[in-house]
């Protein structure tokens, strides 16, 4: 059991594979969120962005975690990015969790070279202290694992 968790939403498997990577560089847990709607296809992803847009809460399904939410040391939520906005299933976690949550970081992957740093405060409404770290990743680019690193820095030196 770690004092570490990573919560994450995937549609496409980006946000899975960089929250993975994360998660098993500093040995935390790890919760996928999940939401009942379907999100695959061209008609998926116009969902996704229509939810962003209209600021939708989609229902979520129940978690589970080694411990209760608010004893991890650090929580970070992995998100994509849905039209220039936090996911729908992340804004539903946050919505329902977030008072839990003490000390979070967030990492948001995204498909566009616009960071959307913009994000990190729609989030921080959710959670009682603000976010300690974050980080916005581009999967497949040149300053992928720099600003990776950066991140993963930023966590350690707020754990110790």
């Amino acid at each position: 059991m770690s004092n570490v968790l990573c919560v994450y939403y995937s549609r496409t498997g980006n946000t899975r594979q960089t929250m993975t990577e994360i998660a098993e560089a500093l040995g935390a847990d790890v919760l996928e969120i999940r939401d009942e709607v379907e999100r695959g296809g061209i008609f998926g992803w116009l969902r996704c962005g229509l939810d962003a847009v209209s600021r939708t809460v989609p229902p979520i399904m129940p978690i589970e975690t080694e411990k209760p939410l608010s004893e991890y040391r650090l929580v970070i939520l992995g998100t994509p990015v849905w039209a220039s906005r936090c996911s729908g299933v992340m804004r539903s976690f946050l919505k329902r969790y977030g008072r839990k949550l003490h000390n979070v970081a967030y990492v948001l992957v995204r498909g566009s070279e616009d960071k959307n740093e913009e994000i990190y405060d729609q989030m921080d409404v959710y959670v009682p202290n603000g976010h300690c770290a974050a980080a916005t990743l581009r999967r497949g680019s040149v300053g992928y694992v720099f600003w990776q690193e950066e991140f993963l820095r930023q966590v350690r030196e707020q754990l110790k």
